[in-house]
């Protein structure tokens, strides 16, 4: 009996010993698989039904671009930028703060990529999005070792809202600074001269008219 009993005991160590080891697999597995199980749109798909799905699970390859002329927006819509004034300002965890003006802005590395915009219940826009790479801006900043995530501030005033991402998600290009849609400069209203383009993210979090960055 206690021979039994010393083997069961063996056997659940050795048991629980694997799950932890696999532990980090697993969850990797996890992610893996969420990542294939997004659902694959097809390209008649209703933008009305779309307004209530979360962007993270969808797969948009297919849908069509949603013409400017049709594009709904939320928030603030008439903030007016002076373009000799105005600057974007690299700040924080960097080694190099900067201040770019939009002319150096339009000559940095830039990004283009079809992006679902959605506002929960209201509406959703799938939008060809053009704007700053955001790895060699950084890059150029220098973000130091006590960087890990990144804020994008805007607009400029009372209205000022931040919101904030991994700095991996914004390395990655998942997240970027938009300022042309479906090929044309980015209207006032839907943030000129910046704003936040975030895949797989609502769009409370698509900051508009976009003027600081920060690493925190």
């Amino acid at each position: 009996m206690n021979r039994r009993r010393r083997f069961l005991k063996i056997s659940l160590e050795f048991i629980a010993g694997v799950g932890l080891l696999l532990s980090p697999f697993s969850s990797w597995v996890r992610r893996v698989h969420a990542k294939i199980q997004k659902i694959i749109l097809p390209k008649d798909t209703s933008r009305e039904a779309l307004a209530f799905r979360n962007p993270a699970e969808l797969d948009t390859r297919n849908l069509d671009i949603t013409p400017l002329k049709d594009f709904k927006t939320m928030g603030i819509t008439d903030h007016n930028t002076d373009l000799d004034t105005w600057r974007l300002k690299v700040e924080g965890h960097v080694q190099v703060p900067l201040s770019l003006t939009y002319s150096q802005i339009l000559s940095l590395p830039a990004i283009q990529r079809d992006v679902l915009l959605i506002c929960p219940g209201i509406f959703a826009n799938h939008g060809r999005w053009e704007g700053i790479s955001m790895a060699p801006l950084l890059q150029k900043a220098k973000v130091t070792d006590k960087g890990t995530r990144v804020n994008f501030w805007g607009p400029e005033g009372i209205y000022e809202k931040v919101e904030g991402f991994p700095l991996k998600d914004v390395l990655s290009n998942k997240v970027f600074l938009g300022y042309k849609l479906n090929g044309k400069p980015l209207p006032q209203k839907h943030g000129f001269p910046l704003r936040v383009v975030a895949e797989d993210r609502f769009g409370f979090t698509w900051v508009k008219y976009v003027h600081k960055i920060t690493v925190e």
